[in-house]
């Protein structure tokens, strides 16, 4: 069990710290340092009340310039979630999980407003779906946090993009208002796993961005993660196009899951929902 926030930092990057050394391992940040994403849950319901703590604390992420551009879509109806969950079958827990919200960027409300005052919308560029984005990935970010805090575990479903265009006509999503996420909540029936991550070294940079040592430090990284958890050949990506390596690793693993196409549509669909990005 780890006794310091430099513990938890130590586990999370797989690498030496004494940062925290003399602090225990409790508290917010030991929660945020120790984030599991839970894929499985028990039955047990989460009552309403929870659910309304859980969103309004969702709902109280930063905004920009306190637009916010954020809209979550609750998905409370058996037959709308079946087929939601019918679009991913890889991920079961999207049938299973007792709670599943959509996350939304949502530029609609703030031209709604520009309407209701008679007052001109003159943002109407990438900016307009960047920020909305921004919003939207802070709520979720919010709304995971909120269910960490009171005990619950969350898995976000980025993959909802894939089938962007029939998730809004799910959902009957208006022009300029797009899925983000997926989020399946629930109680945990298991601890869950704790990612590595990519050392500090390639992710923080002080005046100017420096990747000079990239070769060295992912290297390092693939080392260290397959050491703790080495990624099942049953799991392997594209085996016929690019064999079967010495060291299947995590940049063999993500370089191999982006060689294959993927919401091509998407710039199509965000088009098509009225935004303009240019």
């Amino acid at each position: 069990m780890p006794k310091t926030i430099a513990d938890l930092i130590e586990y999370r990057f797989g690498l030496p710290s004494e940062a925290g050394r003399d602090k225990p391992a409790d508290g917010e940040l030991a929660a945020i340092l120790n984030h599991r994403t839970h894929r499985r849950y028990t039955d047990q319901p989460i009552s309403e009340e929870l659910m309304q703590q859980v969103l309004a604390a969702g709902l109280s992420a930063p905004a920009k310039s306190d637009l916010q551009q954020a809209s979550i879509v609750r998905i409370e109806n058996p037959e709308l979630r079946t087929q939601i969950a019918a679009l991913l079958p890889s991920m079961p827990w999207i049938a299973q999980a007792p709670r599943f919200l959509i996350v939304c960027g949502d530029s609609r409300r703030i031209r709604r407003v520009c309407e209701l005052r008679n007052i001109p919308f003159a943002n109407d560029h990438l900016d307009a779906f960047f920020n909305a984005t921004t919003d939207a990935a802070l709520v979720l970010q919010n709304l995971i946090r909120a269910a960490s805090a009171v005990g619950l575990g969350t898995c976000p479903i980025s993959v909802i993009r894939n089938f962007a265009t029939r998730i809004a006509e799910l959902l009957a999503l208006p022009r300029y208002v797009f899925p983000l996420a997926g989020l399946c909540i629930g109680w945990p029936s298991r601890e869950g796993f704790a990612s590595m991550r990519v050392p500090m070294a390639l992710t923080v940079h002080t005046d100017r961005y420096d990747d000079s040592n990239f070769v060295a430090e992912i290297d390092g990284y693939d080392q260290r993660r397959n050491a703790r958890f080495a990624i099942p050949q049953s799991e392997w990506r594209e085996v016929e196009r690019f064999g079967k390596p010495a060291l299947y690793s995590w940049s063999e693993d993500k370089a191999r899951q982006y060689s294959v196409p993927e919401r091509q549509d998407f710039g199509a669909f965000v088009r098509a929902q009225g935004f303009k990005l240019d």
